[in-house]
């Protein structure tokens, strides 16, 4: 058998395409038609209203115009999306009798270039009663809030908690509590939405309508766009050609998919929409977006003992995806890493007049470490403990076989000591808290921070099933086949060594096939940091399968029995013992090529884990922050590439580092974006940014064949709140206890110029109004 290549740093095949520009996105296809009509939207420039009506004649009489539609021309239903929280609070795809945010669409022009469709928006009038708008999460729950969906009579879009989320501290000898604040985030995906939807494909044996789309996951768009659009699964063909960057904020199917789907229809030819910067910054869900309110019980020697969580989520004007995150993926990872016995944990989510909120890469989890890891740094200095020590102390014990936590989280393995330890190291932890305390004493303005993190998140939520193929063609060349979808990860690089390494076929011989629903029978797509596990497992248990049917081949031709053949150092198949008896893939092939499609199950998720050390420099006179240093040890099992892996703790560092330090959205109290263009929203260029220590370590989860976790979204979880701490223990000696994050520059002079503030208020009195957990009455329901 040849030597394995898994473990080693294979460079990405995908890349030439992409440096070279030899790439196709759905942009391209759009500009190398020339029977494509274009879509753009007109858009709500009021938070919240009531739409009195729209006149579109003067826009239909524009040159190039084609059409124009309003929500009662196209009578497409409502939907959420990717999912429902609340079924009460379907978005229409065009606005029918009110507007809840700003960029909502009322009504869509097709024209025959994006100019002419473009300039023809300017000319509908829509009438507009404006109505006072809800943009804080918190004051959205007020009994005297203005309703965004008057029938439901709140603003709770959902929500559920516990018996007696109190019960959690009973006993405890000391209490740290904190209100904490993870802000809304934009996605900025490199190349935002884009669609082409062509129902000019084929007769009635074909696929009547073609959807080219920029989206993570092709079978689920497909299987949404035909429920909505009451058409079995054979009348659609979904394409998603290359994608630049998703980050969950392309999961599903939004409302300009189906607008622009249905205006195709109607008129029977091809409709583009090519999402523009300020659209994609004011529409595209945004994420993260919570209000926690934490309190840790421990007693006096360091020992925690309970933790009550409330949280208030904002879902933004609708109640889909986003809205959910908080209630499912934050509860979920609420006690960490830590031996924690009892856990109350209430929530609920607040519908606001904002842009509605869906995923962003952790989506859920990062905001669970965030809070805790902050409080657990809160928690270590009123004890006088070292953060270290502290957590050490409260660390779920090593773990081979799945621990079930308080929330009933099935860990699968666990070792949190283990990224700890090597961070430390690295990082000389002794030296730098010597570095600090010199500066102390001298009274230094530049402070030294020093902020950890070690966290624990879940991937491939749920488990469930993914498809692979492995397709050996006569020539001897092969085809791989998965239901992920790429867009940035290294898919084609990933199961490429996964099947030359089973089959000894050169990689440059394999191609990979992936996003297209008329070739890849199906497939669960990307998302949660599911690919290599799901996919890659289906890829690994195709290969064996095609291996198995070669290798019979082989020994039929050899004589032999096929317990004694073997593929050889140069990829042949040989007889063990007799060096001389080979033959070539070809040779096997001659009777045809050998195929195996898989539907791979895993029973649940995995849980990597890790541990970041933050080291920053902060100017206390001016309240800027120079990130010096970041160790990042992730864990996400065993380790198919590490240049791949690499690639992603790289690219998460540099959002959680930008959650920390620069991005937020923002509104006015009208409900208007403020940071609406790149100018006003601070994503980091390369100037901003610094070396990162990018390291791992490994323990293989028992999960799946390859003993593989996630790793897309791991090092974003892990760098915010290690950044965040860091700051704040920089200005320790001036009392500074917490500050929200983002930590700019303003709030942390203000910070330095306050001293001393508790961080903690009380939380609004909406939990008790919340359904229980599970369901039942307060004498039903069970204990935490």
């Amino acid at each position: 058998m040849p030597g394995s290549i898994l473990g080693t740093a294979v460079r990405r095949v995908e890349d030439p395409d992409l440096l070279t520009g030899a790439t196709t996105y759905v942009g391209n296809i759009v500009a190398g038609r020339s029977d494509v009509l274009h879509a753009a939207f007109v858009r709500s420039p009021l938070a919240h209203a009531l739409v009195t009506g729209v006149d579109t004649a003067e826009a239909k009489a524009a040159e190039g115009v084609v059409a124009v539609f309003t929500a009662a021309d196209l009578d497409l239903p409502a939907h959420h999306g990717l999912m429902a929280l609340n079924p009460g609070t379907p978005r229409p795809p065009l606005a029918t009798d009110r507007v809840r945010f700003v960029g909502e669409c009322v009504a869509l022009v097709v024209a025959t270039s994006r100019a002419a469709a473009v300039d023809a928006t300017e000319l509908v009038e829509v009438d507009y009663d404006p109505l006072p708008a809800v943009v804080d999460m918190e004051q959205a729950l007020a009994p005297d809030a203005e309703l965004a969906f008057p029938e439901l009579g709140s603003n709770v879009a959902g929500g559920m908690r516990v018996r007696d989320s109190a019960a959690a501290l009973e006993g405890a000898e000391v209490v740290v509590r904190a209100r904490m604040v993870n802000q809304r985030l934009a996605v900025v995906s490199l190349e935002g939405n884009a669609i082409l939807a062509d129902p000019t494909t084929g007769d009635d044996t074909d696929f009547p309508l073609t959807v080219h789309v920029s989206t993570q996951m092709p079978h689920g768009f497909r299987n949404q766009l035909c429920g909505i659009f009451g058409l079995e699964q054979d009348q659609a063909r979904v394409i998603a050609p290359h994608v630049g960057g998703g980050f969950g904020g392309k999961a599903g199917l939004i409302a300009e998919h189906t607008a622009t789907i249905g205006a195709a229809r109607a008129l029977g030819r091809p409709v583009a929409w090519v999402e523009t910067r300020s659209e994609n910054l004011q529409s595209m869900p945004h994420s993260r977006g919570q209000v926690a309110y934490y309190e840790l019980g421990l007693t006096r020697e360091g020992r925690m003992t309970g933790l009550r969580c409330r949280v208030i989520g904002d879902s933004g004007a609708y109640s889909g995806f986003g809205g959910a995150l908080p209630i499912h993926q934050t509860y979920t990872m609420a006690p960490g890493v830590y031996d924690i016995e009892k856990v109350g944990y209430d929530v609920v989510s607040a519908m606001t007049n904002t842009t509605p909120m869906g995923a962003f890469r952790g989506a859920g989890r990062p905001e669970a470490a965030a809070h805790l890891e902050r409080l657990v740094d809160l928690a270590a200095a009123e004890l006088g403990m070292d953060p270290v020590e502290f957590r050490r102390k409260n660390f779920l014990a090593p773990f081979t076989e799945t621990h079930t936590t308080p929330v009933g989280a099935q860990y699968d393995v666990g070792d949190y000591d283990l990224p700890l330890r090597e961070a430390l190291r690295l990082g000389d932890y002794d030296k730098l808290r010597e570095e600090q305390a010199a500066r102390r004493e001298s009274g230094d303005p530049v402070q030294l921070g020093i902020g950890l993190a070690v966290y624990v998140e879940i991937t491939a939520g749920g488990g469930g099933s993914e498809y692979g193929s492995v397709r050996v063609h006569p020539d001897g060349t092969a085809t791989v086949q998965a239901g992920t979808s790429a867009h940035g990860q290294g898919h084609a690089t990933s199961f490429a060594m996964l099947v030359s390494d089973r089959l000894g076929i050169p990689m440059d011989r394999i191609t990979y096939e992936q996003s297209d629903t008329a070739t890849v029978p199906r497939g669960g797509g990307t998302g949660g940091s599911r690919s290599l596990q799901m996919g890659g497992s289906a890829v690994r248990v195709a290969a064996d399968d095609v291996l198995t049917q070669a290798t019979a081949r082989a020994a039929a031709l050899l004589e032999a029995d096929p317990d004694d053949v073997a593929l050889t150092d140069d990829g042949a198949f040989g007889v063990a013992g007799v060096p001389s008896a080979t033959v070539t893939w070809e040779q096997v092939l001659t009777e045809g090529e050998i195929f195996a499609g898989i539907d791979e199950k895993q029973s649940g998720a995995t849980f990597p884990f890790g541990a970041h050390l933050s080291v920053v420099e902060v100017d206390t006179e001016t309240g800027r922050v120079t990130p010096r240093r970041h160790i990042a040890v992730d864990d996400c099992g065993r380790i198919l590439n590490p240049l791949l892996v690499e690639g992603q703790q790289h690219g998460g560092l540099a959002q959680g580092v930008a959650q920390a330090l620069f991005e937020e959205v923002l509104f006015d109290a009208d409900g208007n974006p403020t940071t609406a263009t790149l100018a006003d929203y601070h994503i980091p260029t390369a100037a901003d940014l610094f070396p990162f220590e990018a390291v791992t370590t490994e323990t293989p989860t028992h999960m799946n064949v390859l003993g593989a976790k996630g790793i897309g979204e791991s090092a974003t979880i892990g760098s915010t709140p290690a950044v965040q701490n860091a700051i704040v223990d920089a200005l320790r000696p001036f009392g500074v206890k917490h500050i929200d994050l983002p930590c700019t520059p303003e709030r942390v002079w203000r910070a330095v110029q306050e001293g001393a503030r508790d961080p903690w208020r009380e939380p609004p009195a909406v939990f008790g109004d919340l359904p229980l957990r599970g369901g039942g009455s307060d004498e039903e329901a069970g204990a935490i």
